[in-house]
């Protein structure tokens, strides 16, 4: 009996064992089919070695995910600020009988039914009254309006701030700060039917500028599609988001090479794609950046009474950052703008300082305005494509840096080699910084065609590098340029509108506000000043904003 049930129990232990391991391998078999089974689904949208939010199929084919509950409330409260007044929608096939004309459309400086003395110090306001090619009045607001105040002859201009009713109807104010005559200039850049037409490329095409990028690996060399989102396909995507700011990038996998084999990155080309007639609302001399005329007088005389010392922003309520005079850039409060008309004079001013500029082909104008300048700043010849950089110049005797990069993705220069990719985070961080060192960022062109929350993202990012890089080294100088106005045909409009300009604008000033930085303001810089918009200003116009730099860099002392 003892024999037999000592056999039982060693049976019962051995089936109860059995049991157990039998369980623990089907559970261990389930987990890895499991495993394998999403990491197979994982690998078939991407490739990649770092878990980031990916935008998700939302709205189209893209969402942006805030990094943080702090970064979205952000992005929340500056979506409102920036918030366009609502545009008509349009009908299909499109006629512009119903659409803002600036021909008919009108302004009229105030008050109207008497004229009175203007003085400098004054405030000077415009009614600005839109109708359409049918020469009926505009019941809704949305409409793009510039205005500026100039005297050609005496060198001066000051941008106008425009604010719109919402009922067909806007105000533009100006500070009066010259004596003499004094011109008014009001322009439409885009009726607000032309807004709903960008607001839908935004939405819809995002894409609409896309990206390439070749992979080669010995003989072997293919070309793949590139951006911040792909549309999906079964194609495998390469996701280059980077690993320390998170910032996506994704490119379509090649069919025979790997994801690291990619050697560079460029601008693919442009899908334009416009409803029936929509081309109309892009007309130059039309109704794109067309003038409008004056009610009566554009001009006003302003005297000076005896004794009235120079306007300073003190005594505005709120007004332009600066204006020209004798085609001279003169800043309202803050730091006083010197003159630095030599090379010797700009030298000194950089004697033994390291100057890094960040960002686009608008901050590249100023790395070449400080070599042509400078006979002893020499640059270093690095091989480098004369669109892409990086470049460095250097003044030993002065012991004067002088380096440019351009921001990371997105960026449309071409055949940007991989290992030159870096994001402006990255390279803040990658400072020392000091009393000698100034970093100058410009970073808004790129991002016309993308949604505004893309950018909101990489300025944040920034920000935060702008922030530790302050918290080490104080006596850090940050300049940070704005954006700024530019020449439009249609297919500039499509991609880099004044209108998106004006919304990343509004975006940076606000996002940095309350920091130890120097704001350059390049937008105002242009619109006040009487020659041509361009993408990249002329000469005179760079050299005033060079003018402000240095006199950041090298303040004029008190007393």
């Amino acid at each position: 009996m003892k024999v037999r049930a000592f056999r039982e129990t060693v049976v019962n232990f051995c089936y109860s064992k059995f049991a157990a391991i039998f369980l623990f391998l089907a559970v261990f078999v389930f987990i890895f089919v499991c495993f394998n089974m999403d990491v197979l689904e994982f690998q078939h949208k991407v490739i990649t070695t770092f878990s980031v939010p990916r935008p998700h199929l939302q709205h189209h084919f893209y969402n942006f995910q805030p990094r943080s509950p702090e970064d979205a409330l952000e992005e929340r409260l500056l979506l409102d600020s920036i918030a366009w007044p609502e545009t008509p929608s349009l009908p299909d096939p499109l006629s512009l009988e119903q659409t803002t004309d600036p021909a008919h459309s009108t302004f009229t400086i105030l008050p109207e039914k008497f004229r009175r003395q203007w003085h400098v110090g004054d405030q000077l306001e415009v009614i600005i009254k839109m109708y359409d090619f049918q020469g009926r009045p505009k019941k809704s607001g949305g409409d793009v309006l510039l205005a500026r105040l100039h005297n050609r002859a005496r060198g001066a201009g000051v941008a106008g701030q425009v604010l719109d009713h919402l009922n067909g109807s806007y105000s533009a104010v100006f500070s009066l700060l010259w004596e003499g005559n004094a011109h008014v200039e009001v322009i439409l850049v885009h009726p607000s039917e032309a807004v709903t037409v960008l607001q839908r490329l935004t939405r819809e095409q995002p894409d609409r500028i896309y990206f390439q990028s070749v992979f080669r690996s010995g003989s072997v060399s293919e070309t793949t599609t590139c951006n911040v989102f792909l549309r999906p396909t079964p194609q495998p995507l390469c996701n280059y988001t980077d690993l320390h700011t998170g910032d996506p990038w994704f490119c379509y996998k090649p069919k025979k090479l790997s994801c690291d084999a990619r050697i560079n990155h460029s601008k693919g080309g442009f899908n334009q794609k416009l409803k029936a007639e929509e081309e109309k609302l892009f007309k130059s001399g039309v109704n794109m950046k067309v003038s409008i005329k004056a009610s009566g007088s554009a001009n006003v005389n302003v005297s000076k009474m005896k004794g009235q010392p120079e306007v300073k922003s003190s005594s505005l309520k709120s007004g332009p950052s600066g204006y020209y005079y004798q085609d001279v850039w003169r800043a309202l409060g803050g730091t006083t703008v010197r003159q630095f008309n030599t090379s010797s004079v700009i030298s000194q001013c950089l004697k033994g300082k390291v100057v890094h500029l960040y960002g686009d082909s608008t901050i590249r104008q100023w790395f070449e305005y400080l070599t042509a300048a400078l006979p002893d700043l020499k640059e270093f010849n690095l091989h480098n494509l004369k669109q892409v950089g990086p470049f460095m110049a250097l003044d030993y005797a002065n012991n004067i840096l002088v380096t440019y990069r351009c921001h990371g993705p997105p960026i449309r220069f071409v055949n940007v080699p991989t290992n030159e990719l870096r994001y402006i985070a990255n390279e803040l961080d990658g400072l020392v910084g000091g009393i000698n060192t100034v970093a100058v960022l410009g970073i808004w062109s790129h991002f016309s065609t993308f949604p505004i929350e893309l950018y909101i993202q990489r300025l944040q990012s920034i920000r935060r590098a702008v922030v530790r890089l302050l918290d080490r080294a104080p006596g850090t100088l940050v300049v940070i340029r704005t954006a700024n106005l530019k020449a439009l045909s249609l297919s500039e409009t499509l991609t880099n509108s004044d209108w998106y300009s004006l919304q990343h604008d509004k975006v940076l000033r606000a996002m940095f506000k309350g920091l130890n930085i120097r704001l350059l303001d390049a937008w105002e810089m242009v619109l006040a000043h009487h020659l041509p918009h361009s993408l990249h200003p002329q000469p005179p116009i760079i050299k005033n904003m060079i003018d402000v730099l240095l006199s950041y860099i090298c303040p004029q002392k008190a007393g």
